[in-house]
């Protein structure tokens, strides 16, 4: 990686964003640390790692919990690579759809544009609702734990609804508490997984081998072929990291964008990495008794090794840590995801697109994005009514709609060749081979977070992610063809656009 400061994108970032096409709006006080730990928060290991941990033991057991979160993560940081050097070129809230404008060719790249931002959308909606129903169901648990809260599936829908008010809330009155806490969540989740860690090693009697650890092979999910299962199993670690194109999606609220953008991707992704395989260890090693922690009652197998590892009293206290940073994590969800439906539909993409780019003139934050992604969580949330296995459909949608989002700029900045323009942060002469690995590695994943994940097929076990995909798709084309596709990201449209809004904006005259 290399941060050249003689580059042309090295000038303010006003003037920066007014080259890209758009006028300072959001207020900017987001420091580079601010902009790592949005993204930082949001791949959160406490949220991901632990929410798909009893999909982990089902879909694989301890070996690809292990193997696979080292081989996920390594392809992970190569998409996250080849995203920074196109954020560093272009630093604005419109992200993935705006690179991909620009990296097209001329007569497509309203198309690329308009289906890169879809993707981008669904996929952090899905995100959005993956970590907040992660923390319904990790809250039910405790509460089941304390006061013996009957788990059941309305009630988890209940306090799914009541994190996403919460999220919803401190978005719109709480900006700058949002800030210090999405700063306090990067110590909290570096000294939660320590302390955990370390309680987990020190307290309990026994531990599981290191064989264990490393080598169980556990299919639980009736499927012959361990093959089969060891590429689905990946949806645990591939889920975990996603969010972070946050970092890209803050950039108009944050300083020296064209630098702090993209570190703050990468910085997110090898963090999270590190701290993810030490939480992982911690909890597999500490393991009592497999068949106990799968059938747990509680639904969530990381409470049940807590409890069994370390006693009634801390492993309770334990359990809340780890809800803590799942609350922090989707708080910043909802900010990163409130900022891209704002971009998206500033450029008129989203249907009641004026009521979703206004922008609060007290906190100069847009609140009304807030709450169409705090709904569109809770929509695809809903399924889980009838459907018990819907977790794991959002966690593969947000894995779907996000990295095909994330790929699309990658695999249009390759076709540019030496015609891409770099900013201040690049990748030198490695940005062809990672790029090329990180499209290759998305095609993989896209393909297989859509096949079944249990056997038999049926009602209860069908994965309806390739349906949620297919409608999203289905409706976005159906509008490009029909009418956005003479008017989306059209310069004329948007001078035309400019001026009916100025007009709109004028006194009416006095008789």
């Amino acid at each position: 990686m290399t941060t050249d400061e003689t580059q042309p994108h090295h000038v303010s970032d006003e003037e920066r964003l007014r080259q890209l096409g758009y006028t300072q709006t959001l207020a900017r006080r987001m420091s580079a640390f601010g902009n790592y730990a949005v993204s930082f928060t949001i791949i959160s290991v406490l949220s991901g790692c632990m929410t798909m941990y009893l999909f982990g033991m089902n879909t694989g057991g301890p070996a690809l919990i292990t193997w696979g979160w080292v081989g996920v993560g390594l392809m992970t940081l190569f998409v996250g690579l080849a995203m920074a050097e196109v954020c560093s070129a272009y630093p604005t809230s419109a992200g993935l759809y705006f690179w991909a404008r620009k990296l097209a060719p001329p007569k497509s790249a309203a198309a690329w544009a308009w289906f890169t931002g879809w993707f981008n959308v669904l996929g952090q909606v899905a995100v959005t609702a993956g970590i907040d129903f992660g923390a319904a169901s990790f809250l039910g648990a405790y509460l089941n734990l304390q006061w013996d809260f009957k788990i059941t599936e309305e009630r988890v829908i209940l306090l799914f609804a009541a994190i996403l008010i919460l999220h919803g809330a401190l978005n719109t009155f709480g900006v700058r508490i949002v800030g210090l806490l999405n700063s306090i969540s990067v110590w909290w989740h570096v000294i939660g997984v320590a302390v955990i860690v370390g309680a987990l090693t020190f307290a309990p009697d026994t531990h599981q081998s290191t064989s264990f650890v490393f080598t169980e092979f556990v299919n639980n999910t009736g499927f012959s072929s361990s093959a089969y299962v060891v590429l689905i199993g990946l949806l645990m670690a591939q889920y975990t990291f996603t969010g972070y194109d946050a970092s890209a999606h803050m950039t108009e609220e944050t300083t020296d964008a064209s630098v702090a953008g993209p570190r703050g991707i990468v910085r997110s992704i090898w963090t999270s990495w590190i701290a993810g395989f030490v939480l992982l260890l911690g909890f597999t090693y500490a393991i009592q008794s497999y068949d106990k922690t799968v059938g747990t009652a509680t639904g969530a197998p990381p409470a049940q090794i807590l409890l069994d590892g370390l006693g009634a009293t801390a492993g309770k206290t334990m359990l809340l840590v780890i809800i803590g940073a799942q609350l922090f994590c989707g708080m910043a969800s909802v900010t990163a995801n409130s900022r891209m439906i704002y971009a998206f539909s500033r450029d008129g993409a989203l249907p009641f697109s004026g009521v979703w780019h206004r922008v609060n003139p007290r906190t100069r934050t847009p609140t009304n994005a807030v709450w169409l992604a705090a709904l569109g969580a809770l929509v695809l949330g809903l399924p889980y009514l009838i459907n018990v296995t819907a977790y794991a459909a959002v966690t593969s949608i947000a894995v779907i709609g996000l990295y095909i989002a994330y790929v699309i700029p990658t695999f249009l900045r390759l076709r540019q060749g030496d015609a891409f323009e770099r900013g201040p942060w690049h990748l030198g002469r490695w940005s062809r081979p990672i790029g090329v690995i990180a499209v290759a590695w998305v095609a993989l994943i896209t393909v297989l977070f859509m096949l079944p994940q249990v056997s038999p097929v049926t009602a209860e076990t069908f994965n309806y992610a390739p349906v949620a995909v297919a409608v999203v798709l289905g409706f976005a084309g159906t509008w490009w063809l029909l009418s956005a596709r003479h008017w989306f990201l059209n310069p004329d449209h948007e001078r035309t656009r400019a001026r009916a809004a100025a007009a709109a904006a004028q006194p009416e005259p006095v008789d």
